[in-house]
């Protein structure tokens, strides 16, 4: 299991498009990839799960990947929360 933690820097959290976009980024890979804010984690490759977080500017999340590209699904998710998130 590889995981890694960000800060969410947008100032509405996570919302409706990069959400969309980042749900279709995670299901390109086979491993199983969990965003966690505190005692609640979601799938990351399904759109409602990931929005039921309620994820606000500023909070952080967890996330992590189980799977034979766990490496990569790890790294995709904090570049792409990076650039967009």
């Amino acid at each position: 299991m590889r995981e890694a933690v960000y800060t969410i820097v947008d100032p509405d959290g996570i919302h409706a498009r990069p959400a969309g976009r980042f749900v279709e980024k995670m299901q390109t890979f086979s491993s199983a990839v969990t965003v966690s804010r505190g005692d609640k984690s979601s799938d990351a490759k399904k759109l409602f799960a990931l929005m039921k977080l309620r994820v606000k500017a500023g909070e952080t999340i967890t996330i992590s990947a189980e799977g034979e590209d766990e490496d990569a699904a790890v790294e995709a998710a904090v570049a792409f929360l990076k650039e967009n998130l």
